[in-house]
């Protein structure tokens, strides 16, 4: 090339001269020459095929020079479900599977004689990754949608916004068509109709809306109850479908993508028996209609409904929109997708009263008593705050100087469903059954109240995987708790996502490789995270929480800057953390995000290992590891979680305090008085200050306040059960005089019982006997108030009162100004800590039954799935001391340590093996034709073909091994001297979407797979009795580690 020519290549890096493209051209002294341009069409393993251009020149002077890389005829999306009805020049929209909605994508199809029927052909490259595979045992499946229909009915629209249209927050038209169902109606039944350009920023103006229309199925005389089916409700201003004061409305296989406002709306919270059946929402935007709707500009700048000079808050009073806005439980959700919200996904809201026009309908409270309806096989991911929300409620009062904020407000509430939505009658739990939740920047789920039980559900890359706020810690909903059982929880999996489209966060993961990252790159990840109680997590998997020097990422984490109590009854048992867990429990530190992480419930922070599965040793409490309430010798310190493992005895003490209620509490345990806990309460400004520690029973405790004692103080034994005990001894001044009363109060009536007048004592050791007698004792030498505070009645259940009602004593003191109050630091004798059994007398054995019992957690829950590792090794490898490649399916392991080519068989229907061989490069043998042969000849149709390399040398008897295609290569495989080759391969009719093949060069790191295989699908045509064959191979299913030698060829 001479001094200035312009010339582009197009090559394959150890290919011959005839593999690549080349151009020159002359350099002339203008400064200006043609483009040279070298183009070369390729053809991935996979059958896309894919254009490299090269090019260089000069212009007036200026080198202008590049590549370009064009996929050049299309690219095939496998689907699920069939397609034959999407033509030609449709358009489609496919889903973000990253943290941002804004990365979902539309493309016009193309025409396809070759797709089938599962198959459609896009035009264009998308700009992000859109995931087409379960990736560790979550269902990440990108949704794909049909927005064109052959009904048509759009808004028309003017170039820009407009008019009062609330033009300051949008740059185009708002303004569009409306559909509206009043009641009487004949019948409605629309179905296969696109909607356009619909809605308006005025309320009551949606695209589709049921304006109190009543019943409209069978209960209002409808023998065909009224549908909406196979809508598109896409590229409109104000919500998809409002559903308000209309009940047992069939919503199914309907769109809404890209609109404003809550998307699927339920407006006064009186609709109830409404189902929506496989609906997609995705992009859905913030809208000015709610204060619920609006993003934070819309929440400050929109004041017209605001008492006096009133500023909202956005945080809490705004920022809510969701793309299913459930104001009733009594709903059904089954098998919806909400693919991305400015906020949330499915939210369940409850009106304490009917707002708007339905108000009186209901009385008051009972939404929050309904039971849900079916939940079933939902998903929720690319949403910025929660992918599922299960608590508040919206202001059910007007505006006013007492509360100035604006009607229907995002309020506070709590889901406490019971039989009838009556209180009094048995709760009846809601069941969340097989939630999927991926790639939410903050919540995976949040659900406050109970009972609630998530079970068979997928949590991967939140912020936090799931948070259960029970609403069962004293003194709230008594006997309620949350349950997490059979799911599955991943910290960072191999969805690495792809960075634009707003996604905010871009750092380095922990396995080291670059990836999206929710809220900060500093932010503590946690997967499950307890908060209040009782909360409980059974037959649960953890995978890849691992810190990094950028964030902490554990398994188990707590709510940070807690200043709530925390119950001792949150309890884990049969808990899987597999090999990839780095952090299975923190505690938190002070610093960057956790504040002092000083509050009393930080503190606090406590749950039960009932079998020993996360820490090793059963019957075990995991506490902060500075809380010496907890503490004895036998206890065992873990510095990285900030923890410390206890066996004992564990309840709670609560204290409440009047006159005054702004003191800090100090309680210290007598056997280590030098180390307080020093309580600040949770109720600044009310008319009594609260604390609530945890206590170790049997024990006696020392409790002192930074100012003379409050003049009542209430000592409620919680979570103790009959005939468990505490000593107290309580500092005040020295001429102090007392009155002490026990009784029972019964809270759900607000009546007292069984007063008993305690006496004072001669002594302490009288005080403190636990004879039964109702007795205190006061050592005006010492200031220490002693009494005996132990439950005479019986607990049951998740109640943390007894059966009775709440057992206490209430201590009066008469005191007189200027008296001194400080006292010793302990006013018991002098012993050390009592001998509690050891933590590491009894360690846990194997768990066999421990995890979740579904190996994956998809959308297609018939559908069972084989995990496939494979993992070749190349020279290198081979010189950096790495010994055996292997191929693992499910949890058996087959190691290779020899030089060569290794197959693994399985059956399609069943998964299980049916044949395995190792082909040797090296020897003299023609390695081709063997492997060409097996492939022809002995491995069956309807065969699953998993292959792994071993240092791979000259295969001799072919440059090129065309047998490749056989298993579903797109073209023939030439392997690479001292590269390495893996392959996900199926023998058959069909060409299943899930092949894979890696075939990388010496240089290269080595070819490595993982990927979750479905097994039996009608594709594959499996002959009928393949059903107990399945069960079989699952039965199986074992740990073992097999070498696989040179073998004859099984069947």
């Amino acid at each position: 090339v001479s001094f200035r020519q312009p010339w582009a290549l197009v090559g394959i890096l150890g290919g011959d001269q005839g593999s690549s493209a080349e151009e020159k051209r002359e350099y002339h002294g203008n400064g200006t020459t043609g483009l040279a341009v070298a183009q070369r069409d390729f053809l991935t393993y996979d059958g896309t095929r894919f254009t490299v251009t090269a090019f260089s020149g000069w212009i007036k002077g200026v080198p202008h020079n590049g590549f370009k890389v064009e996929v050049s005829k299309g690219i095939i999306l496998h689907l699920v479900d069939e397609v034959t009805s999407w033509l030609p020049g449709d358009r489609i929209v496919i889903a973000s599977t990253d943290y941002s909605m804004h990365q979902a994508e539309e493309f016009n199809l193309l025409p396809c004689p070759e797709c089938k029927s599962n198959q459609v052909k896009i035009d264009g490259s998308p700009l992000y990754l859109h995931v087409g595979e379960v990736i560790d045992g979550v269902d990440m499946r990108a949704e794909v949608g049909l927005l064109t229909r052959n009904i048509l009915i759009q808004g028309e629209m003017e170039d820009s916004c407009y008019g009062q249209n609330q033009c300051q927050f949008f740059s185009f038209d708002t303004f569009g068509g409306h559909i509206k169902i009043l009641r009487n109606f004949r019948s409605v039944h629309m179905s296969g109709v696109e909607l356009k350009n619909m809605g308006q920023q005025i309320l009551g103006s949606y695209p589709v809306h049921f304006h109190l229309a009543e019943d409209v199925d069978e209960r209002g005389g409808y023998d065909r109850p009224t549908y909406l089916d196979n809508l598109a409700i896409h590229h409109c201003f104000s919500r998809c479908v409002a559903i308000h004061g209309t009940h047992g409305l069939l919503v199914k296989d309907t769109i809404g993508y890209d609109t404003l406002g809550h998307c699927f709306f339920l407006e006064d919270g009186t609709e109830q028996r409404n189902t929506f059946h496989h609906n997609l929402g995705l992009l859905t935007r913030s809208g000015t209609i709610l204060p619920s709707d609006r993003n934070e500009a819309m929440c400050l700048a929109i004041r017209s409904h605001v008492y006096g000079n009133y500023v909202p808050v956005p945080s809490t009073d705004c920022m809510a929109v969701s793309t299913f806005w459930i104001a009733n439980p009594n709903n059904n959700l089954i098998e919806n997708a909400a693919a991305g919200a400015q906020d949330v996904g499915i939210w369940y809201i409850f009106h304490r009263v009917p707002t708007g026009q339905s108000e009186g309908q209901y009385p008051e409270g009972q939404a929050e008593h309904t039971p849900l309806g079916v939940f079933y096989n939902n998903r929720v991911h690319s949403n910025f705050k929660a992918g599922l929300f299960i608590g508040k409620g919206v202001k059910t009062t007007r505006a006013s100087a007492e509360d100035p904020r604006e009607y229907l407000t995002v309020d506070n509430a709590r889901f406490r469903p019971h039989q009838d939505a009556d209180p009094e009658k048995p709760r009846v739990p809601a069941v969340i059954d097989g939630l999927i939740a991926f790639k939410n920047n903050d919540h995976g789920a949040w659900a406050r109240g109970g009972d609630i039980i998530f079970r068979n559900s997928g949590f991967s890359d939140n912020g936090i995987g799931l948070t259960l706020a029970s609403d069962g810690t004293f003194p709230t909903d008594e006997g309620s708790s949350l349950e997490v059982t059979r799911s599955i929880f991943v910290g960072e999996s191999s969805n690495f996502g792809s960075q634009g489209g707003q996604n905010s966060y871009w750092g380095k993961g922990a396995n080291g490789e670059y990836r999206t990252l929710p809220r900060n790159k500093t932010f503590p990840i946690r997967g499950f995270q307890i908060y209040d109680g009782p909360v409980r997590m059974a037959k649960c998997t953890f995978k890849k929480f691992t810190p990094t020097v950028d964030r902490y990422s554990s398994a188990i984490g707590f709510f940070m800057k807690n200043s709530w109590q925390i119950s001792p009854q949150n309890n884990v048992s049969q808990i899987l953390m597999e090999k990839s867990v780095g952090l299975k429990v923190f505690f938190g530190r002070s610093g960057q995000w956790f504040g002092n992480n000083d509050n009393d419930g930080d503190k606090m922070s406590i749950f039960h290992d009932l079998d020993g599965s996360v820490t090793g040793y059963p019957d075990t409490f995991i506490g902060r590891a500075d809380n010496y309430l907890l503490r004895h010798p036998g206890c065992l310190t873990v510095p990285r979680w900030n923890g410390v493992m206890c066996t004992g005895k564990f309840a709670q003490l609560y204290i409440q305090a009047r006159r005054p209620e702004n003191l800090t509490l100090s309680i210290a345990r007598a056997a280590y008085h030098s180390h307080p806990l020093r309580l600040q309460g949770v109720n600044r400004g009310a008319p009594y200050q609260q604390y609530q520690p945890v206590v170790m029973l049997e024990q006696a405790y020392i409790i002192q306040w930074d100012g003379r004692a409050p003049e009542d103080i209430i000592l409620y034994p919680i979570n103790f059960n009959r005939g468990d005990w505490l000593h107290v001894a309580l500092c005040y001044p020295r001429e102090a005089v007392f009155q002490v009363v026990a009784d029972i109060y019964q809270r759900r009536t607000g009546t007292v019982h069984s007063v008993k007048h305690y006496l004072a004592a001669p002594s302490r050791a009288s005080a403190l006997n636990g004879t039964g007698e109702r007795l205190f004792y006061f050592d005006r030498a010492s200031g220490y108030l002693f009494v005996h505070l132990q439950a005479h009645e019986a607990r049951k259940g998740h109640s943390y009162c007894s059966q009775q009602g709440c057992e206490r004593i209430k201590i009066t003191a008469h005191m007189y100004a200027g008296e001194s109050w400080s006292c010793d630091p302990n006013p018991f004798p002098q012993r050390p800590a009592s001998a509690q059994r050891p933590v590491s007398q009894q360690p846990a054995g194997p768990c066999r039954a421990c995890g979740a019992p579904q190996l994956a957690v998809t959308s297609t829950p018939s559908v069972k799935y084989i995990r496939i590792q494979i993992q070749s090794l190349s020279r290198a490898d081979i010189q950096n001391h790495l010994t055996s490649a292997f191929i693992k399916i499910n949890d058996t392991v087959f190691l290779f340590n020899s030089r060569g080519i290794f197959l693994v068989v399985l059956d399609a229907c069943s998964g299980a093996v049916v044949s395995r061989r190792h082909f040797d490069t090296v020897a003299g043998e023609n390695t081709a034709t063997a492997i060409t042969d097996y492939v022809q000849t002995f491995i069956k149709e309807r065969s699953l073909v998993l292959v792994c390399s071993r240092d791979i040398a000259e295969v001799v008897g072919s440059s090129e091994m065309s047998v490749f295609t056989r298993l579903g290569s797109a073209k023939p495989i030439v392997f690479h001297k001292e590269g390495s080759f893996a392959m996900l391969g199926y023998k058959g009719q069909a060409k299943p979407s899930w092949i894979k093949v890696l075939n990388h060069a010496g240089y290269q790191k080595a070819a490595s797979l993982q990927h979750y295989v479905p097994l039996k699908l009608k594709e594959y045509q499996c002959p009928a009795n393949a059903d107990e064959s399945l069960k079989f191979a699952f039965s199986q299913s074992h740990s073992e580690r097999v070498s696989a030698e040179p073998a004859a060829p099984q069947g």
